[in-house]
């Protein structure tokens, strides 16, 4: 796995947007928010574009992805917000130039399904990370932006620690190592059956979500269960899933219930609650670098 170079102050970075289009009112302080990291905003034009639920059409925005690759002057790539339609174009994307021209790429949600070709067809190291008009435009607590910094500027090494008092809680004790992948887990159960798969054999994976009741957790982490990912990875790691709550409690398991039901008998290290994901505040996680993890002590190591 290649590890890009850090950023640095006055780093031209690109804004694109994959997926949703950005709301109009938030599309000033995102920029602002890009602005305020030392770092110059160069706007590609899906950034400004809106054609249903998309930032524009595809086409646009697999352009936009490639034209941010293969421009030399422009030292790393954020995606301005995720919402839907990355997957849409994996076809149009031109990943033999973007493994010969490797840089900082950072965004999360529907931007999981560039990170997992990004890390498995280009070989690169990518950041899940908060997004200029999802949390950065409204600012975000200091140990969201101490995390996000870190992996910027210096290379996200050594431990990973939840903020103060948001213990990582145990699910299957034991200890793993491997390259981190995964993501938002819509998104990775989405994967599966085509030729942009997720790979977990001997991985860190990694699943958080948003807005999704325990039962569609259940049926997605299902879905990777029957097609072995599980039994593959090296370890688990579940982040923050937020507003997954059921409509009807009295009529649903809990979430840490599926948990139960679905990874602890795959006997795999888990950690669970690791503050990372669609929630404030959220670490910025290195996919493609090499973990290690100790579920017993909560202990999370970057390698290299």
């Amino acid at each position: 796995m290649f590890t890009p170079k850090p950023l640095f102050a006055g780093a031209r970075v690109a804004l694109i947007a994959p997926a949703g289009p950005v709301p109009p009112e938030r599309f000033g302080p995102a920029v602002t928010a890009v602005e305020e990291l030392s770092l110059e905003p160069v706007i590609f034009e899906s950034c400004r574009r809106a054609h249903g639920y998309f930032a524009g059409n595809d086409q646009l925005r697999a352009d936009d992805i490639n034209a941010a690759f293969a421009d030399n002057t422009i030292d790393g790539i954020f995606c301005i917000r995720g919402g839907y339609g990355a997957q849409r174009l994996m076809n149009l994307i031109d990943w033999n130039m973007i493994r010969r021209h490797p840089k900082v790429f950072c965004g999360y949600s529907d931007i999981t399904a560039l990170h997992i070709v990004l890390n498995q067809q280009c070989g690169l190291v990518t950041y899940h990370a908060p997004m200029p008009s999802t949390e950065l435009y409204a600012g975000v607590d200091d140990y969201t932006m101490s995390s996000l910094k870190k992996a910027l500027f210096g290379g996200k090494t050594g431990e990973l620690q939840n903020p103060y008092g948001m213990p990582v809680k145990t699910l299957v004790g034991g200890c793993a190592k491997g390259i981190l992948t995964g993501g938002n887990l819509s998104l990775v159960s989405s994967s599966l059956g085509t030729c942009y798969e997720i790979d977990t054999r001997n991985r860190m994976l990694f699943l958080e979500d948003v807005g999704e009741e325990p039962y569609r957790i259940d049926g997605m982490l299902n879905h990777l269960k029957m097609a072995g990912k599980f039994r593959d990875c090296a370890g688990i790691l579940l982040g923050s899933f937020t507003d997954c709550a059921a409509e009807d409690p009295e009529k649903s398991l809990t979430l840490k219930q599926v948990f139960e039901e679905l990874l602890v008998p795959e006997h795999k290290p888990a950690l669970m609650d690791l503050a990372c994901g669609h929630s404030l505040p959220s670490m910025t996680l290195p996919l493609g670098k090499v973990i290690e993890m100790n579920s017993i002590s909560g202990k999370i190591t970057v390698l290299d």
